[in-house]
């Protein structure tokens, strides 16, 4: 069954097709939401909510691509968290700075596989959410500049300038990051 046949079925109220939908978006909402720098304790949460808006909003789906449509709802729920998240920090920032420390030495054993993506991961969170996200889609997920651009709500020419400036940040970032291994261990 193709992905539009079960996209219909899904909007008829099948719930086999949607769960098959869920089944094969699923890895990549995950990953995309890990990418943003979401906390690893709240990548399933946020994987969940953004499959509750699918089924919610499914009806209104209309022939745009199904994964651009996906993405964007998974940067809005990040978004959404962020904000919730933001919230609660004031109250408690000492704290949630020691957490989040914690939570990322789980998500290095897990995730990360070698020094080089650990590095790059970390540059990667260090940028601006406006050059992060179309980073990420474009190297990650292999999106189109005109699919970022969908997803992002921002000009074409736009979404070429911010991965051109993201890459030169991100590269910089990386030399200070190495330089700075490079005087701990040298």
């Amino acid at each position: 069954m193709t992905e539009e046949e079960l996209i219909k079925r899904a909007q008829q109220g099948n719930m086999v097709a949607f769960g098959q939908l869920v089944e094969m978006y699923y890895p990549t909402v995950e990953r995309f939401a890990y990418q943003l720098g979401n906390r690893h304790d709240e990548i399933e949460d946020i994987t969940q909510e953004v499959f509750i808006r699918v089924y919610r909003f499914l009806d209104q789906f209309s022939k745009a691509k199904f994964s651009t449509w996906l993405y964007k709802i998974t940067l809005n729920v990040t978004r959404d968290f962020a904000r919730k998240r933001q919230s609660n920090i004031r109250k408690v920032f000492k704290i949630q700075q020691n957490t989040k420390k914690d939570d990322y030495v789980e998500i290095e054993s897990a995730v990360i596989q070698n020094e080089e993506d650990r590095t790059l991961h970390i540059a990667i969170q260090m940028l601006d959410e406006k050059y992060r996200v179309p980073i990420i889609l474009f190297y990650f997920h292999d999106k189109k500049y005109e699919e970022i651009a969908e997803i992002m709500g921002v000009t074409l020419s736009t979404v070429k300038t911010r991965i051109l400036r993201g890459k030169t940040m991100l590269k910089k970032l990386i030399e200070e990051q190495n330089r700075k291994e490079g005087d701990i261990h040298g």
